[in-house]
């Protein structure tokens, strides 16, 4: 089964959360009320990228997935509209309406500095808050300008999805080496246009997002986050093995995993890995 529901964020946005299989059910079949889990994507991701993480969380919790404000099939409002603030509350509005909370909040890259700083503003609705290869430290100016640059590069519009899942997954400048989990990535968040296929979102919005957060540092947010933190980075992702550690020592209640020949998109990279690396976290926390 696949839901979608409706969820109204900041500003009215209209925002797509996905149920991606039945909630657990009692011994007489009825849905049980199970411990909720809000699953947040990265920057240009979104919900279906969650969709294998959510079916076995599913086992024992209510798993949804968001499509953030400017992703999948949520709304995509003005450029002015992507702030910090817009993003947490439109968690924060997911976790209250969709009847969650406390939940434990997954969030990969940016959905985990969403994750975090929702944990820091509104520890009442976070019961734990696993977070994926994203940095506190803040990333700079240079870093944003690689990425204008590398949207640039795009061959857009992509004849075939097969050719979509060439160039992100070997062709693209910053593949070092052939990765087709990456190419999967992204023909998942591509749709077919009169002249070829081309993004869900749009890149500049994207870039518009991202230059709300990367120029700062955000460690003074994490060390607010008082439930129990999971730190998890891929060996070969954009997390260091110093700056998770160092994050883990700054969370009051931090605990740290990695994940061997995972790179930044871990839970697509190895799923398994990524699900015995999460899933007793998140088990300990219904059986402490």
């Amino acid at each position: 089964m696949v839901r979608r529901i409706d969820v109204t964020g900041a500003g009215g946005a209209r925002l797509a959360a996905w149920e991606f299989a039945d909630p657990p059910k009692t011994r007489t079949g009825e849905t049980e009320r199970a411990p909720g889990v809000l699953l947040l994507h990265g920057l240009m991701g979104r919900a279906s990228h969650w969709a294998s993480t959510a079916r076995w969380l599913s086992e024992r919790h209510r798993a949804v997935a968001l499509d953030q404000r400017g992703h999948g099939q949520s709304d995509k409002p003005q450029e002015t509209e992507y702030t910090r603030g817009a993003y947490v509350e439109d968690a924060e509005a997911a976790l209250e309406q969709l009847g969650l909370a406390p939940a434990v909040v997954i969030g990969h890259a940016m959905g985990a500095l969403t994750a975090w700083q929702l944990a820091a503003k509104r520890p009442d609705l976070v019961s734990g808050l696993v977070i994926c290869d994203m940095r506190a430290s803040a990333l700079g100016a240079a870093s944003q300008r690689e990425w204008e640059e590398w949207f640039k590069a795009w061959p857009v519009p992509f004849a075939t999805l097969a050719d979509v899942r060439k160039w992100f997954g070997e062709d693209d400048p910053w593949v070092e080496r052939p990765n087709p989990s990456r190419g999967e990535f992204y023909a998942e968040v591509m749709a077919e246009s009169a002249d070829g296929w081309r993004p869900v979102f749009e890149p500049e919005q994207m870039l518009k997002s991202r230059e709300t957060w990367v120029y700062d540092a955000h460690w003074e947010e994490l060390a607010q986050v008082r439930c129990p933190t999971l730190v998890v980075r891929g060996l070969d992702g954009e997390l260091g093995r110093a700056e998770s550690q160092e994050m883990v020592r700054v969370l009051p209640n931090g605990q740290y995993a990695e994940v061997a020949e995972a790179g930044h998109l871990v839970h697509y990279d190895q799923p398994e890995a990524w699900r015995a690396a999460v899933e007793p976290f998140i088990d300990s926390l219904i059986d402490p």
